[in-house]
């Protein structure tokens, strides 16, 4: 294997490469990415056995062949070469070097044999998604993903096809966010009716890869989704096991309803949260006619109080909330102003901007 490829060409795929090779691997082989050259196309896969990122290049071939690299070590010295000039790729006995200039780098391959089999592509049938409101839905809800929770399921997004909309799903108990959006296209069938638990680390990596893509293309099966964007296939085993049933968990026909400016509501309870108890992060809204009082206090007996203007003019209500999760959500909201609406002082909150229809948040109270 031979080949001379410009620095440019590689940088990106090469980034997202690694940040899919898990650094903590159990199979040496794992550490590395598999490059293989054939008809002047440059091809790199690398995979973690749950999630898998495939790219193509073309490039200047003078001879064919695969090896296997540790992919860390490639994605540093690549990201050092000079932009200006050529490299020269080379692969010999069981050394790759790396040429550029002056500069001459030699690294270990692996042999090919062990590396894993690639997930190949999910079987489903292909669905046309808008990458810059997928992205988007994505960061609106992937802030809800359980991190670790021995109830696996949580420890990713729901991703639910009904026809021509996809709705986003994240919970890890405490919190709900979920967004919808409409489909570019769905194929030739009129209706598509799939859900599936895409893992975390699959939702984290599939938002560096859709970054600049205008469309692409979905594919999912039992057990595997595949998005093909442009350049990169990039696979994810799916989550197996029943995420909850989300329409239970949305509060309905709350009589207590309020509206407040966002970012100062944000900006307040900022403030506010740097006298909260640093373990529970409490804090404490205080409604009344026209007002929402924000408290915090902590063991050392400080305290914190901001007082905002809002719409409400019910009865004097108290109720505690966990400020983490009330900021995540005004950091996602672009509305001017925010609705939330509750039953008692016992109640989740649901959360909605007023501009946006498309995107709404249940926060489960906490007792302070």
């Amino acid at each position: 294997m031979k080949v001379k490829v410009k620095r440019e060409d590689l940088l990106v795929p090469l980034q997202l490469i690694s940040n899919v090779v898990e650094r903590r691997q159990t199979l040496p082989v794992l550490a590395n990415l598999k490059v293989a050259v054939d008809e002047g196309r440059l091809s790199m896969v690398g995979t973690d056995l749950e999630v898998e990122l495939q790219t193509q290049t073309d490039v200047g071939m003078d001879s064919s062949g695969e090896a296997t690299l540790p992919a860390k070590k490639l994605n540093d010295i690549w990201r050092s070469l000079p932009g200006s000039k050529d490299i020269v790729l080379e692969h010999v006995g069981d050394k790759v070097s790396i040429k550029c200039g002056g500069g001459r780098y030699s690294l270990s391959t692996i042999n090919v044999a062990e590396f894993p089999e690639t997930l190949g592509v999910a079987d489903g049938q292909a669905i046309s998604v808008d990458g810059v409101a997928f992205k988007r839905s994505v960061e609106q809800v992937s802030f809800a993903m359980a991190q670790q929770d021995v109830r696996y399921f949580l420890n990713g997004m729901l991703l639910e096809i009904e026809s021509s909309s996809m709705k986003l799903v994240a919970t890890d108990g405490h919190r709900l966010a979920m967004t919808e959006m409409e489909l570019a296209s769905v194929g030739e069938e009129s209706t598509i009716n799939s859900k599936a638990i895409i893992p975390r680390k699959g939702v984290l990596e599939l938002l560096k890869i859709i970054e600049d893509k205008e469309t692409f293309q979905l594919r999912l099966s039992d057990k595997l989704m595949t998005v093909e964007a442009g350049e990169y296939t990039f696979s994810t085993k799916l989550v197996e096991g029943q995420f909850p049933d989300y329409n239970k968990v949305v509060p309905k026909g709350g009589s207590i309803e309020l509206v407040v400016d966002r970012l100062s509501f944000r900006e307040a309870l900022q403030r506010a949260s740097i006298l909260s108890n640093e373990k529970y992060r409490g804090v404490r809204l205080s409604l009344s006619s026209g007002t929402i009082k924000i408290q915090a206090n902590n063991p050392e007996q400080e305290e914190a109080e901001e007082v905002l203007e809002s719409d409400y003019d019910g009865a004097e209500l108290e109720i505690g909330f966990n400020v983490g999760y009330i900021l995540d959500v005004l950091s996602v909201l672009d509305s001017s102003e925010v609705k939330l609406t509750l039953s008692d002082g016992n109640s989740s909150v649901l959360m909605e901007g007023v501009d946006e229809t498309n995107a709404i948040y249940v926060v489960m109270p906490m007792r302070l």
